[in-house]
């Protein structure tokens, strides 16, 4: 039998309202405000919400002037940048449809989304983008338009089917002269209903990405509810980094950020991240596993190369730290004395040199996290709590309440959100999140939905209390030649705790035991090799040393050490290239399974040769 949790019913607010007309609350009401921040050429521009609603606006009239009409798609092929909101809400406001597209997309991956949406304008960030999109626009018989936000190192549009942006909001400007009231006419014309407001593609981690088709009421739910759950205030700061293709970004970037009017920033990225976020200091942060991963491990190897009594002041404080972290995840203060102690002369110049001095909210989702690493950064004083949803329910399904953290636990449902765990152990959501279908393929809408409630395709169980844990993907178990189920994410995130481990999957289906595919962090164990005085020249040449195989040998004892003997992992092989390399890594880090299978089935032959 099935096991449920009853919630409260979802705050009415907003219920009708769209993103395009929160944006003209805050025009209204506080213009001059700042609401985007972006870095560019190492300096710091601002954006009111006048200037945001104005961006929007002249693209909004320019896609219009182009011919986009009510039900018309338009693709956003850019990295985080203010002019991807720009479109998005001026797509929205005429009625348009906008589609994100991963900027990391092969030339293939670009074809198979612009084709499968049948998109009419394509908004491209560079001559990198433009580059993939005219080699495969010959198959895109419905591509009208290429607009490109920056010309830079372009020699010419004379294309009649490319244009830049300046010239596309010059001709959305000329339309606001003739007609000033045009796009907020357009904008109060909206049905909130179940009108598509945005088309957001699936990782493919299981296979080709699918188009999940997302209502303006889906999108003023997840505004309501998150904002109000989290106490989202016009006073936050966050960092925008993560592709605004994915749901997740797009709820903190775009969905949360105009119903509550806090301010969105955009760091230079790439391998920026980390002074991004040491200048931004936010206060709201969303962290897949691997960004959280990353700051833990820098941390310790640091740690490992300091002073002696350095060494012995972070051991002090961090383990304070962590006795008065388990009393602050139930909402408790005791120890106010430690606390302030640890912060004192450990917590306040090591959140700040990661860039979590100012934090308030701190999130983990999109991916499952060690609970080794949840413990470590409340250790330090960073209260991360993780979240769950998907895609296809706009990423409303749980969360972890602030005075009631559970490690192991993604939290309860939210509010107006319904969790029930079905005979088989898969996850079932009933949330006004849920989506409206998949782009073309009612087959795989009809088999997504069971009786009105979301198969999330995640395995879990639900306490008394109503907490869910997640304890993984149906597809993903692993049974073992001796009939055993496995569970590899466990493991998985176990490994990833080790700095030297960036990436690693669990093989055993079928097989007499379980072994692994280990990716190591370049840049920690590139370090290690320095100190130890250890020569290399590539990736693959550090990879297979004798030395680096003995460190990661020793990461997975600890592992097997945490957990029980059939889980044990019995051989390893260590990738001689970083999965990003191989496009085996989605956008949010997590690994395609049956994409590394297929790469490295020599390196998982070897495991098993004996």
């Amino acid at each position: 039998m099935s096991t449920a949790v009853e919630v409260p019913a979802v705050p009415t607010a907003d219920a009708a309202a769209t993103l395009p007309a929160m944006l003209l609350r805050h025009v209204d009401s506080r213009p001059r405000a700042v609401a985007l921040r972006v870095k560019r050429l190492g300096r710091w521009e601002q954006f009111s919400w006048a200037d945001y609603e104005r961006r929007a606006t002249t693209v909004g009239l320019g896609l219009r002037e182009l011919g986009i009409g009510t039900g018309d798609r338009v693709a956003v092929l850019s990295d985080n940048r203010p002019e991807w909101l720009f479109a998005d809400l001026g797509t929205q406001g005429i009625g348009g449809v906008t589609v994100g597209v991963y900027p990391t997309s092969s030339e293939a991956e670009v074809g198979h989304v612009l084709a499968n949406a049948v998109a009419k304008i394509v908004m491209v960030e560079d001559e990198e983008q433009l580059d993939k999109t005219l080699l495969v626009r010959d198959q895109l018989p419905h591509l009208e338009k290429i607009v490109v936000m920056d010309t830079r190192g372009i020699r010419s549009l004379e294309d009649p089917s490319t244009m830049s942006l300046e010239e596309l909001e010059a001709i959305g400007e000329q339309r606001r002269g003739g007609a000033p009231r045009e796009w907020r006419d357009s904008v109060a014309s909206l049905r909130g209903g179940h009108d598509v407001a945005i088309i957001v593609y699936t990782s493919g981690a299981a296979g080709p990405p699918q188009g999940v088709m997302l209502s303006h009421a889906n999108l003023a739910a997840a505004a309501t509810i998150t904002t109000e759950f989290y106490g989202a205030r016009q006073d936050e700061e966050v960092l925008s980094y993560l592709p605004l293709g994915h749901v997740a970004e797009r709820l903190v970037s775009v969905v949360a950020a105009v119903r509550a009017g806090y301010v969105v920033n955009f760091g230079e990225g790439g391998e920026s991240f980390t002074n991004d976020l040491r200048e931004v200091q936010p206060t709201f942060f969303l962290g897949v596993p691997r960004v959280w991963e990353r700051l833990s491990a820098g941390v310790q190897f640091r740690v490992r190369n300091a002073s002696r009594l350095k060494r012995w002041n972070y051991n002090l404080w961090q383990r304070r730290g962590a006795k008065v972290a388990a009393a602050r995840m139930r909402g408790r203060r005791s120890g106010r004395v430690s606390e302030f102690l640890a912060w004192l002369f450990l917590g306040r110049s090591l959140r700040q040199k990661l860039g979590m001095s100012r934090i308030r909210v701190a999130l983990s989702g999109a991916a499952p996290i060690a609970p080794d690493v949840l413990e470590y950064l409340w250790s330090l004083g960073i209260p991360v709590r993780e979240v769950y949803g998907q895609t296809e329910n706009t990423a409303l399904a749980t969360a972890t309440p602030a005075d009631d953290v559970r490690i192991g636990r993604v939290g309860r449902p939210l509010p107006g959100v319904e969790v029930r765990i079905a005979d088989d152990g898969e996850v079932l959501v009933r949330s006004p999140g849920n989506f409206l279908g998949y782009l073309g393929d009612e087959a795989a809408t009809q088999a997504a939905y069971d009786d009105g409630w979301l198969r999330s395709g995640d395995l879990g169980e639900l306490d008394d209390d109503g907490f869910l844990a997640i304890t993984g993907r149906t597809k993903d178990i692993v049974m073992t030649a001796a009939g055993v189920n496995i569970s590899p994410n466990k493991i998985e995130n176990l490994l990833k705790f080790s700095p030297f481990v960036r990436d690693a999957m669990v093989i055993g289906d079928r097989r007499p035991y379980l072994a692994a595919l280990i990716g190591i962090d370049l840049g920690m164990v590139s370090m290690w090799a320095q100190q130890q005085n250890l020569q290399f020249t590539t990736h693959r040449d550090l990879a297979e040393k004798p030395e680096v195989r003995r460190l990661i040998e020793s990461a997975v004892s600890e592992v097997n050490r945490q957990i029980a003997e059939e889980e044990h992992l019995q051989g390893f092989e260590i990738l001689p290239i970083d999965l990003e390399e191989t496009g085996a890594l989605t956008a949010t880090q997590k690994v395609r399974r049956g994409m590394a299978t297929a790469q490295f089935q020599d390196l998982i032959e070897r495991m098993y040769a004996a």
